[in-house]
């Protein structure tokens, strides 16, 4: 089969070198010329280190190699998605299956990432939202990993399922993908909290707190939306929560550690060699969710006030804690 994987950061490049473990004929397009020819030299992409990319990889910046593909993953940062389908959408033949696997809610118009590329090319194509616990830099290495394609389409999960699974990648189908996307989107919004937590020297206990009860919240948000309440305590859900939040290779986490230290939230957030903190995004596309279905997400308000208004970490937390009092099942997920 060939396939094509559009954007070549971490990710992107790991899911790639998946395509090619099994066989199939892969380009990866690159959206700038320079970092194509520094990675077809080196052989190497700079945000997978280590890795090497075989000559059998083909690396281009020509986006029409996706007509000729019955795959196409989209591997943009969430903030690019919506352009990156719309570029797309010319070039593609009917029937192509697309993969999304950027993990976000779209600030301005709050739609989930499936639903953005949709929006941009129509039915023609049916569209795949893959999630779980799967840093780039583990799967480039061939460490055992397992996620998520979810679809309304069975038959396209199917396809992705069979493309990409392997001795060291196991794929999962699943009809819901509203909890899917909403499970890999706000995971970086909690773990750039626990991570926050980490900075301000908090121990143990409070990243377990937050953590359980940042699951609570994605949860509740997913239900409300017409998620099914089992998704959350999958791989999508709690299992993308657990990695994100307590790894040395999440830059969510990473910048919370940053943002609890004291550093201010622009150099937190952008200081990571390039890497995009999806969590930022994240948690200002959530809040403004969660408003509109009228879900209680105290959590995610409290990222905001830091992310956004300037309010200090110490602050939000002792107001978490001074809460009214509750029954831990209340509001229910259902």
């Amino acid at each position: 089969m060939r396939a094509a994987v559009v954007g070549s950061g971490g990710w992107g490049t790991a899911l790639a070198l998946a395509l090619l473990d099994n066989g199939h004929q892969v380009s990866l397009v690159c959206r700038r010329e320079d970092k194509c020819r520094e990675m077809a030299q080196s052989r190497e992409n700079p945000q997978l280190k280590g890795v090497f990319l075989p000559h059998t990889l083909d690396l281009t910046c020509d986006w029409s190699v996706v007509g000729a593909c019955q795959l196409v993953v989209l591997a943009s940062p969430s903030f690019a998605v919506r352009e990156t389908a719309r570029r797309l959408a010319p070039l593609l033949t009917p029937g192509t299956v697309l993969v999304s696997v950027s993990k976000g809610i779209e600030r301005d118009s709050s739609l989930l990432l499936h639903q953005v590329i949709e929006q941009e090319v129509g039915r023609q194509c049916p569209v795949v939202a893959l999630s779980g616990p799967s840093h780039a830099e583990e799967v480039g290495r061939r460490v055992p990993t397992g996620v998520v394609a979810a679809s309304e389409h069975r038959q396209a999960a199917q396809l992705v399922q069979d493309a990409l699974m392997s001795s060291y990648l196991r794929i999962y189908t699943s009809s819901d993908t509203l909890g899917v996307e909403i499970g890999g989107a706000m995971k970086n919004v909690i773990a750039l909290c626990a991570g926050c937590c980490d900075g301000m020297g908090c121990g143990d206990n409070t990243k377990a707190m937050l953590m359980t009860r940042g699951l609570t919240e994605i949860a509740r948000l997913g239900v409300a939306l017409g998620a099914r309440k089992e998704t959350f305590a999958g791989l999508a859900g709690m299992g993308d929560l657990v990695v994100t939040c307590t790894s040395v290779h999440s830059r969510n986490c990473r910048a919370g550690v940053l943002v609890g230290q004291g550093v201010p939230v622009e150099q937190a957030v952008s200081g990571l060699d390039g890497a995009v903190v999806e969590g930022y995004y994240a948690a200002a596309s959530a809040r403004a969710l969660a408003e509109k279905a009228g879900v209680e997400m105290p959590i995610t308000t409290g990222a905001y006030a830091v992310l956004y208004e300037g309010a200090d970490p110490r602050s939000v937390l002792t107001q978490l804690m001074g809460r009214e009092k509750k029954d831990e099942l209340e509001p229910s997920w259902v």
